[in-house]
């Protein structure tokens, strides 16, 4: 699609936010992995330990099965948005829409993710304001808490050894762990924020916005502080109509997208380390160190954490996979099949979607 024909189409706003999500936006986070890819083989790969991987049908079937819980998970996603639009949306249309969710938050910082897109994409979809700040701010929400209720729940469990291997209390955890530690209370204090907005008095969190931007270098976010405002004044309108039903369908949903998120982690070091135990112990275990080591990668200031996730995932994970060369291999394939992909699909869709909106306009 043209510039002109955009420019045509779009206002200002809206341009800038297909700006965020333009097809050149790939280079920098493909560029940014591909010299950290090649950093790390630089520096730890050794050929020797390279050639002593058996590409064994136990291999396949344990990458195979990632393969097939990244389709659950996106399918996982597509329910939440189906059920948070009450079904104005066909499941063909959530599953399109999560292809452009997932590609925006791959190409923005993980600390921004994909709230100003996902506004913009419904909006042109002629979802209600009600429903497009309803699933837009519910979605902040409801991820949030999947994080904040399950990790102390792991940690009851597995103690310090879900955030470092070999640690006996807190004083040691280093420098990820207070960092995990650090971005887990930021986690917790904006669900807080946005609980608070749409559950319990969404006009006294309106007010505090517009209060901080008093302060003179906050005033330029003036405008966007109210517009912030009224969505949750109108979203907390809309949830609090609904039903139970609602809430737990969309909050399940949530939770199996989240978990085969890490659960496809744990297939693909099953894959490649035949010897780890496949007893539910090791595994959650596994998936508490997982879940650990997203939420540091989710304050990081690269796009969708390139460069910055195949560099903690050695260390993180260096007592289950002990060889540097190997948790490189892990780490590429696992990045191609949950982070490449979904560059390279939204490629493919966004230009498609961006299409048929402008045709749909101007048939009307």
């Amino acid at each position: 699609m043209d510039k002109d024909t955009i420019k045509e189409e779009f206002n200002e706003e809206q341009q800038e936010v297909l700006n965020s999500i333009r097809i050149s936006r790939i280079i920098v986070p493909v560029l940014i992995g591909i010299l950290a890819v090649g950093y790390m083989l630089w520096r730890k790969f050794d050929p020797q330990e390279f050639s002593n991987i058996n590409w064994t049908s136990h291999t396949l079937f344990w990458i195979l099965t990632s393969v097939a819980i990244i389709v659950i998970r996106h399918l996982a996603y597509a329910t939440r948005l189906r059920i948070l639009s009450k079904k104005e949306f066909s499941w063909r249309k959530c599953i399109e829409l999560i292809f452009i969710w997932e590609f925006s938050s791959a190409v923005s910082p993980t600390s921004v993710g994909g709230s100003a897109v996902a506004f913009f994409v419904l909006a042109q979809e002629k979802l209600s304001t009600a429903k497009t700040a309803t699933i837009v701010l519910y979605t902040i929400v409801l991820d949030s808490i999947f994080f904040i209720s399950t990790l102390p729940i792991l940690y009851l469990f597995f103690g310090t050894q879900m955030i470092r291997p070999n640690i006996e209390d807190v004083g040691d955890l280093g420098g990820w762990g207070f960092y995990f530690i650090f971005a887990y209370g930021l986690m917790a204090t904006y669900c807080a924020f946005f609980y608070y907005g749409l559950f319990i008095s969404p006009r006294q969190i309106k007010r505090v916005l517009v209060g901080f931007t008093r302060l003179g270098f906050l005033r330029r976010f003036r405008e966007k502080a109210i517009a912030l405002g009224d969505d949750m004044i109108i979203a907390s309108k809309e949830l609090k109509k609904q039903n139970w039903a609602f809430h737990l369908g969309a909050f399940f949903s949530t939770a199996i997208a989240w978990s085969c998120r890490f659960l496809l982690l744990n297939c693909l070091i099953i894959a490649f380390i035949p010897s780890i135990p496949l007893d539910f112990w090791t595994q959650a275990e596994l998936y508490a160190r997982l879940e650990t080591m997203f939420v540091i990668i989710a304050f990081s200031p690269t796009p969708g954490g390139a460069g910055f996730v195949e560099v903690l995932f050695g260390g993180f994970l260096k007592d289950y996979v002990t060889s540097p060369t190997i948790a490189t291999v892990i780490s590429t394939i696992w990045r191609l099949l949950t982070y490449y992909s979904y560059l390279l699909a939204g490629a493919i869709v966004i230009p498609n979607w961006i299409r048929t909106i402008i045709n749909e306009r101007r048939k009307s």
